[in-house]
């Protein structure tokens, strides 16, 4: 006994006979943002693995480019790191070897050969029971 609606199925599956989607009230339903962004896209620490396909040098001299004198370059030589680049308003905070020791085992295992990856390193001083002597 073979069912009426197999054919039909079977010609809609190998698209012999295709429903008409434009007679039927179509409608789209959009979502849409929008945010302002800075030049370089990363504001505080980029890690640039071996073999990346920007490499070191050009990367240096886009964001020499894009923010002059606004990033040091530290080369690292360990597992798949080759360079970190760190924005000079963190080095004015924290010096960059303690920024390194920071990232080598918190970062640096993470990092895949050829990849760049971004680090949000965000430092707050604070100090905690100031005392002076008022004249």
């Amino acid at each position: 006994m073979r069912s009426t609606f197999y054919p039909f199925l079977t010609n809609i599956l190998f698209g012999l006979a295709m429903p008409d989607l434009h007679k039927s009230n179509m409608k789209y339903s959009i979502s849409l943002s929008f945010e302002e962004i800075k030049l370089p896209p990363f504001q505080d620490i980029l890690v640039l693995g071996k073999h990346s396909a920007q490499g070191k040098i050009g990367l240096g001299k886009s964001f020499e480019f894009l923010v002059p004198n606004g990033f040091e370059t530290v080369e690292i030589n360990s597992g798949f790191v080759e360079a970190v680049f760190i924005n000079k308003r963190i080095l004015a905070k924290i010096p960059a070897d303690k920024i390194i020791s920071i990232l080598a085992p918190k970062v640096f295992p993470f990092v895949s050969e050829g990849e760049l990856l971004k680090v949000d390193f965000r430092v707050m001083v604070s100090y905690a029971n100031i005392e002076e002597e008022l004249l």
